[in-house]
Order: C-alpha cells, then sequence, then structure tokens
C-alpha cells in the first residue's frame, strides 16, 4: 500500500503548493475584511457583547439560511445547550442522537441533565438513520398526549438531534416526518455544515431550531462563536435573553428573571465572523473543487471517497476517505502524518466514552464500521 498512499501525500502536496511543509488538516482563511471590521469594533470600545457587528451578524445569518431569527452564541457547545434548553429538554429526559459525533452534542445534552440515546447512522450520510430511529421508536416508544414516552424507564424523549457530519446532511425530511410523527421537537446540531442544503433547504431550518459552530478549525471561523437560528419567534427572544444573563432591559437597573447564562457572543468575534461570511461562498466553491480533486483521486486507486448524499449540496468541511479496515486505517495516518500532512480518525464513538457508555442504545454496527475506516484529509479552503 505504500505506492498508494504515496500518490494520496503527493496529491495533497501538490494542491496546496507545498513540497515540503507541514500541511494541516483545516486552517482557516483571512483575506478580506476581518481586519478592518476589527479595528473599527476596537475604535468603537465596544468589544464585549453589545455592538453593531452582533447584531448585523445575526442578519447575515438570516439572510443567508432563509431562517426567520438567530442567536449569536460564544460558541456552538453554548448554542446547542441553549437550544435544547429551550426546547423543552428537562433534567431526567432522553435526547435520541448518534454514536459517531464530536463530544459537545452529549455534553450539551449532559448540561441539562438529560441522557442521549443512541441510534445508528446511515452509510450515506454518516448522520443519524431516519429508518433506524423509527424502528426504535415503534419497537420502544409509544406517543402519550403530546409526548414520547420511552416504554421501558417510563422516561420522555424531549429531542432528537442529529448531527451533520462533516457537513453532509442527514435525510432531513424522512427525519422530521419520524419526529413529528413520534412527537419530538428536532434539534439540528448543524455545526460543521453552514453551506449546507438538502433539497436546496439550508441546513439547521428543518428542526425547531438549528445550531452552527465557527470555532477556528470549521469552514469560516470568528476564533469561537456559535449561533441559533429558528423560525419561532418565542424560543428566539427567550433563546435571546437566557444567553445575556436572563436581564430585563432597563437604563440602568440590574434586574434579572431567571437563571440565566453569559453566552452571548463579543462584539468583536462578530466583526470577524460578518467579514469571514462575505467569503463563504468563495471558500465554498474552492472546497468542492477539491473536493472533486480527491474524487477523481479515489477512483483511481480503488478507495471509496465520502460524497454528498443524494438530494445534498454538501459544504465538504473536512473531506474524508474510507480504507478498507482499520489497519489499513491506521497504516495510512502514520504514513501521512510522518510525512507532516495532517490526517485523522474520526472522533472515538461516543458508546465507547465512560461517559456515555452505559446509556441506552440500538445496534451501532454502520457507526462502528465507519469509524474502524474513516479518515479526514487536508481540507483548508485556499483563495486563489
Amino acid at each position: 500500500m505504500s505506492t498508494t498512499f504515496d500518490k494520496i501525500v503527493s496529491s495533497i502536496r501538490d494542491h496546496y503548493n507545498e513540497p515540503e511543509e507541514f500541511i494541516p488538516l483545516h486552517a482557516p482563511t483571512f483575506e478580506g475584511n476581518e481586519g478592518k471590521y476589527v479595528l473599527e469594533a476596537i475604535s468603537s470600545t465596544f468589544v464585549s457583547s453589545v455592538g453593531k457587528f452582533v447584531n448585523e451578524f445575526e442578519d447575515r445569518i438570516c439572510s443567508y439560511t432563509g431562517a426567520k431569527f438567530a442567536v449569536a452564541t460564544v460558541n456552538g457547545t453554548a448554542g446547542l445547550h441553549m437550544a435544547l434548553l429551550v426546547a423543552g429538554v428537562k433534567r431526567g429526559d432522553l435526547v435520541i442522537t448518534q454514536p459517531l459525533s464530536f463530544i459537545a452534542t452529549c455534553n450539551a445534552i449532559s448540561y441539562l441533565g438529560a441522557e442521549p440515546i443512541f441510534v445508528d447512522i446511515d452509510d450515506d450520510t454518516l448522520g443519524l438513520s431516519p429508518e433506524k430511529t423509527r424502528k426504535f421508536l415503534e419497537l420502544n416508544c409509544k406517543v402519550k398526549g403530546h409526548s414520547c414516552i420511552h416504554v421501558a424507564s417510563g422516561r420522555k424523549i424531549a429531542a432528537c438531534v442529529p448531527m451533520h457530519t462533516f457537513g453532509h446532511p442527514v435525510h432531513l425530511c424522512d427525519l422530521v416526518d419520524v419526529c413529528e410523527e413520534f412527537c419530538i421537537p428536532l434539534v439540528e446540531d448543524a455545526a460543521e455544515s453552514i453551506g449546507s442544503l438538502y433539497y436546496g433547504k439550508h441546513t439547521g431550518t428543518f428542526g425547531l431550531l438549528g445550531v452552527f459552530s465557527f470555532n477556528g478549525n470549521k469552514t469560516i471561523t470568528c476564533g469561537g462563536g456559535g449561533v441559533i437560528v429558528t423560525n419561532d419567534a418565542k424560543l428566539a427572544k427567550l433563546a435571546k435573553h437566557l444567553t445575556t444573563q436572563a436581564k430585563i432591559p432597563h437604563a440602568w437597573k440590574f434586574t434579572h428573571d431567571q437563571i440565566g447564562y453569559n453566552y452571548r457572543l463579543p462584539n468583536l468575534n462578530a466583526a470577524m465572523a460578518c467579514a469571514q461570511l462575505e467569503m463563504l461562498d468563495r471558500l465554498l466553491s474552492n472546497k468542492r473543487m477539491l473536493a472533486m480533486e480527491y474524487m477523481d483521486l479515489f477512483q483511481k486507486l480503488n478507495l471509496q471517497f465520502v460524497c454528498e448524499p443524494q438530494g445534498a449540496h454538501s459544504n465538504y468541511w473536512l473531506n474524508s476517505v474510507l480504507f478498507k479496515n482499520r489497519e489499513e486505517r491506521d497504516s495510512f495516518l502514520m504514513y501521512s502524518n510522518d510525512k507532516r500532512v495532517m490526517t485523522r480518525p474520526v472522533w472515538d464513538l461516543m458508546t465507547e466514552l465512560a461517559m456515555f457508555k452505559d446509556c441506552i442504545r440500538m445496534d451501532i454496527s454502520s457507526a462502528k464500521l465507519i469509524a474502524d475506516r474513516l479518515v479526514n484529509l487536508p481540507s483548508s479552503p485556499i483563495i486563489k
């Protein structure tokens, strides 16, 4: 396999025009108005959670995604925590999600004293399977009134949280149908999928709420940053209130009407986010071109490149290839990283972590098989 490995590494180096330098997995690109807007925010002295760029960022997110409302948060995990809270998830509840995910998904569930239920993924999306979700619910749950109850435990299933893995949308239309039938609010973990569409509609806008991340390794970044999107005016108002310490607006009084959170995105970060949003379409175009190069390469090498699912227009945040087994995967990881080309395996499955090993689960054989074989490849966008 060394010849195949060498062809992959050489192709990556050719794309980035870096014959010897270290090539990261996903570096940010700052080629627009980032410096200008950040300096403007500094000059205004409004560098914390109040300032024009925070509101402007929310408006731009609404325009880009088609959502009616947006609430900017300090990071994606905080946004997901808040989205689940306003969706009604409470201590002791259960939340359906997938075992193949970044830990933030399950952490946010845990912050509320709820527990995840792990349902398997679809091979073509790497995300939560609507068909397997329906099967789990039909076998284990009953709808009582307007709530879905897990019969064996008597606990409410208070939300369903799919994660759009590496920017590839899950089969959202089918999942929406399942959730509606079983009276379960759908909250999309769209952290990785800014710019991804499913049948022409932006991810994050199919469920009751959706959450995006703008961490340093995402398609666009503001250092940290996240945003909640929703079409529900009451939920948006509540989320904004709670993320600003639940403070009742007043010219000089400090009155708080419930437990709040210091989750509002600072104006300084929002300034950078606005500049990055201006570049998003160019970055997405570049990333799609890279994905097509990878697709062509792996077809020639008889390896499976992870392509966007049917009906989807993915952002290809991280490009991925599936090797034949774990041994071959590990050999390539060692070879590429020794050659100073950063690659990585997918995260450890949530079901393998000590915190979640005793949670309710169904058969997760697809997630296990993908985890054994998948490698993420350098996916940094380049403005040319």
